[in-house]
């Protein structure tokens, strides 16, 4: 029985043990009286903390209620406020509603005038922010959209200054259309570096530099345009900037900076160099051919021209000379002055066959060129509008530029074809002329040689 009542005991003081303190759970009973000395200790902690959680929960109890009653008194103050914020702003409403009668009672018509101001001056916001006048009056946009601004509120109305000064502004793009003007201003170079340069101005349709350059004006600032147009149109430019007074000439785009589309025609028009280039390899096979044949036909030419020299020297001589294709014909009949005629015909007649390959040599191969050139140039078109067409089933045909650039680069090598055709054909002309003017000597000198020589065989 002890036994049990002292488990029992050992049971319920670790129930109470449970809830009491650390420091008593830190402590290590020795007997029993030890383990109940623990226990009561625990027991009156425990009891002295739960008196001042309750002192600490009515304390805070009594601070929430004044807490929560100064908010009412806020809340009741606000309402209060609130209740005259919204008479006060009625009273406003009427108010503004009174002033706004009386103001356009006493404006009269002088609403429909600065009606009529505000949209002349933001039209002319408008014309200024692209003008190229501004590159040389700068901020004027500025204002007139700020005095739109002010004359677009119902309560605030222009001065007779800021009026005066829209009509000068008016009165000033009138005049600086038409005039050409140099001033001082920070121009982008392509390469994005900006420094002051002396800039001419041709009224509102170009600027350009000292040096002949065409410069853009976008948002207020002046750039060098990457490519130049081609032409006399540089030169003029910087003619024009030189020149103290006179008439110059001038290339101006009458589009101006608001659209541009003359001057960036002249500008994207490829130059005869990146015309070639669009050609390809047919059209780079195409000028390798009509290279060839200008040096072949040039080469002939300076041959036959020697040779016909010599042939024109040999027809005064009356000793025949081998240097040359009637010297060397003429010195058949000289080493045979008794053949009888049928022979010596044959004779001459071989010697001038002879003489006929080399003086129509390259002759066929110019002829020859100049017929396969249009063909290798109509070969180039054909190929390019394959491409073309094949670009344009893929991408579509939404961008007409597009394709009539490929169409154009296609074109290029019948073009080229037939540049190197016509004056092969000329040359080939020449060429032929020179020969058969040196062979129809030869004919004619044998023909009369023969006539001689039959005539002394009758004779004898």
């Amino acid at each position: 029985m002890r036994l049990k009542f002292i488990r029992g005991a050992a049971f319920a003081l670790c129930g109470a043990l449970s809830l009491s303190g650390a420091s008593a759970l830190a402590q290590e009973a020795k007997s029993l009286d030890d383990l109940l000395n623990f226990v009561k200790q625990g027991q009156v902690a425990e009891a002295k903390e739960n008196r001042e959680r309750e002192q600490r929960f009515a304390r805070d109890k009594a601070n929430q209620a004044a807490a929560l009653k100064a908010a009412e008194e806020e809340r009741a103050r606000q309402e209060a406020l609130s209740t005259q914020l919204e008479n006060t702003f009625e009273e406003n409403e009427l108010l503004i509603a009174a002033k706004q009668k009386q103001l356009k009672e006493k404006l009269g018509t002088l609403t429909e005038l600065f009606g009529h101001l505000t949209s002349a001056a933001g039209d002319l916001a408008s014309n200024v922010e692209v003008s190229l006048v501004s590159a040389q009056y700068p901020g004027r946009e500025e204002f007139l959209r700020d005095l739109v601004a002010k004359m677009s509120s119902s309560d605030d109305l222009p001065s007779i200054e800021e009026i005066e000064r829209v009509w000068f502004e008016l009165l000033r793009e009138v005049r600086e259309t038409g005039v050409v003007t140099s001033f001082a201003a920070d121009v982008s170079s392509p390469a994005g570096e900006r420094a002051e340069r002396q800039v001419v101005r041709v009224g509102a349709f170009n600027v350009v530099d000292t040096d002949g350059h065409y410069l853009s004006y976008d948002n207020g600032k002046l750039s060098e345009l990457p490519r130049q147009p081609s032409g006399p149109y540089t030169g003029w430019a910087a003619d024009l900037a030189s020149a103290s007074g006179g008439l110059n000439s001038f290339g101006i785009d009458p589009t101006g900076p608001t659209g541009g589309s003359f001057l960036a025609a002249i500008i994207d028009t490829p130059n005869l160099e990146e015309r070639w280039h669009q050609g390809g390899y047919v059209g780079y096979a195409i000028t390798a051919v009509g290279i060839f044949a200008f040096l072949l036909a040039i080469y002939r030419l300076i041959v036959l021209t020697a040779v016909g020299g010599k042939v024109n020297a040999q027809l005064k001589s009356d000793k025949a000379n081998d240097n040359n294709p009637l010297g060397r014909v003429l010195k058949i009949h000289e080493d045979n002055p008794s053949m009888d005629t049928e022979t010596l015909e044959l004779k001459l007649s071989e010697g001038v066959l002879k003489e006929t390959p080399k003086l129509e040599s390259g002759l066929t191969l110019l002829k020859i060129i100049a017929a396969v050139a249009p063909l290798m140039g109509l070969l180039g078109t054909v190929t390019g509008m394959i491409i073309t067409f094949q670009a344009i089933t893929i991408f579509g045909a939404g961008d007409p530029k597009a394709m009539a650039g490929g169409i154009s680069g296609a074109l290029i090598t019948t073009v080229l074809g037939l540049v190197v055709a016509i004056p092969t054909v000329l040359l080939h002309t020449i060429v032929n002329g020179r020969a058969q003017r040196i062979i129809h000597i030869l004919d004619e000198q044998t023909t009369g040689m023969i006539a001689e020589h039959t005539e002394a065989n009758l004779r004898s």
